[in-house]
């Protein structure tokens, strides 16, 4: 299986340390919506040429690790 540490990075000097493909000033997030809105993979690399099959796969990737982040209650606890 492929690890999205790969090809996702983070630079504080691109586009303000946001998760980037590959060091680019393209965001893992632009990627997510784009394939959110309908597009296919083809349509997104024929749209950004610098990117390639793995890079969307591993925007996929790091978005599923995200989502498996597990969330707790904070009930009980006074502030």
């Amino acid at each position: 299986m492929q690890k999205f540490s790969d090809r996702i990075t983070f630079n504080s000097q691109i586009m303000g340390g946001r998760a980037c493909i590959r060091g680019m000033r393209i965001t893992v997030s632009l990627v997510l919506s784009l394939i959110a809105n309908g597009l296919t993979t083809m349509e997104i690399l024929n749209e950004y040429p610098d990117l390639e099959v793995e890079d969307i796969k591993a925007s996929l990737l790091y978005a599923a690790f995200l989502a498996d982040e597990e969330v707790r209650s904070f009930a009980g606890i006074s502030a």
